[in-house]
């Protein structure tokens, strides 16, 4: 068999579809394998570079290539699509999947192999989320039935507890439902100590770390915020600027432009959306307190809001910070706060 050049690989479950080409790109390779044949088959395989899609299981494959020598890249499926022949099949996807790594406008798009302790970080975070979104969507449960039997409490999760214990003792309240509210206060305590034990976890993982450590001294930048810069950009050095990496997590204007006109809409929502909506949120906190005036502002920041909404400002504010991160985690710098002090006196 001639050499392998290269090979793209499109995963399943439980089948696997090659299509290897050579150096003069002749298909020397079409085979399909079993999960249990896979690392044994590519193991007697001089090692060659490998194609797979960017996907849940693909990070650990690809580690495992790699342990056996091989040169393993990872592709978004939006740009492996594209060379997609008539028709949609296993075989079409690996010839897709191997003609996309050929294509230096690709390479670009890469996405870093996560390694296993940032994929256990990753899961950390991911599982903090659910828990905070179920223990929301729970107290807005609770608080719908309660306002059945007109009892109102005032906002914040503190108020739940409370509540319960007022639904316990009201007479109005029929026996059947306070059975049902008792269920929900279960569940909603059992929620909120499983939440505590993870939050436990990740300020241990935070006051370990340097690097997040060292983003957590970014104005608008928290505990959480910097665990999530610091494992969902892989690898920061990947991108070029920091305006490339603010466009990887989406906080760049989509552009509609044609015919020399320039039209930019809304950000384009690309990248990670938990790693957005922290950014977002952090910067709409942190141009709250200076409308406040309980924090002086950047000149920057100052001549912003001075023309602009205070929404669109903190998406600006939070292009900004993604940019100061990537700087940081690049150069291995700290963030200059003597700096932001002199440019926000010049603001006042």
């Amino acid at each position: 068999m001639a050499r392998i050049a290269r090979i793209g690989i499109d995963t399943s479950k439980s089948v696997f579809q090659l299509h290897g080409v050579d150096e003069r790109e002749q298909v020397v390779l079409l085979r399909k394998l079993r999960r249990r044949e896979f690392l044994a088959f590519f193991g007697k395989l001089e090692p060659t570079s490998i194609g797979l899609e960017a996907c849940g299981g693909s990070h650990c494959w690809a580690r495992q290539l790699q342990a056996q020598g091989h040169e393993v890249v990872l592709i978004p499926p939006q740009y492996v699509k594209a060379y997609v022949a008539r028709g949609k099949n296993d075989a079409a996807d690996a010839a897709a999947i191997c003609e996309a790594m050929s294509r230096p406008r690709v390479q670009q798009y890469l996405v870093p192999i996560k390694s296993a302790e940032q994929a256990a970080t990753q899961m950390l975070l991911g599982i903090r989320e659910g828990l905070v979104r179920r223990r929301t969507q729970l107290a807005n449960t609770i608080r719908g039935h309660a306002a059945e039997f007109g009892l109102v409490v005032p906002k914040g999760l503190d108020k739940i507890e409370p509540l319960l214990a007022l639904i316990a003792d009201d007479a109005a309240v029929p026996a059947l439902a306070k059975e049902m509210f008792a269920v929900l206060g279960r569940e909603f305590v059992d929620l909120r100590v499983r939440t505590a034990e993870v939050d436990k976890k990740l300020k241990a993982f935070h006051a370990g770390n340097e690097l997040t450590r060292r983003l957590a001294t970014i104005p608008g930048v928290g505990p959480i915020g910097a665990c999530l810069l610091a494992t969902k950009i892989v690898n920061p050095h990947g991108f070029r600027s920091g305006r490339m990496c603010a466009a990887w997590i989406g906080l760049t204007p989509k552009d509609h432009s044609t015919a020399g006109k320039q039209r930019l809409g809304g950000i384009t929502r690309a990248g990670d959306e938990s790693l957005r909506s922290v950014l977002v949120t952090g910067a709409t906190a942190y141009i709250q307190q200076v409308r406040r005036g309980r924090t002086v502002p950047s000149l920057w920041l100052a001549k912003l809001l001075a023309h602009k909404e205070p929404k669109p400002a903190a998406i600006a504010l939070a292009n900004k910070t993604a940019r100061i991160a990537w700087k940081l985690m690049t150069t291995g710098q700290a963030y200059d706060r003597e700096h932001a002090a002199a440019s926000a006196m010049a603001a006042a």
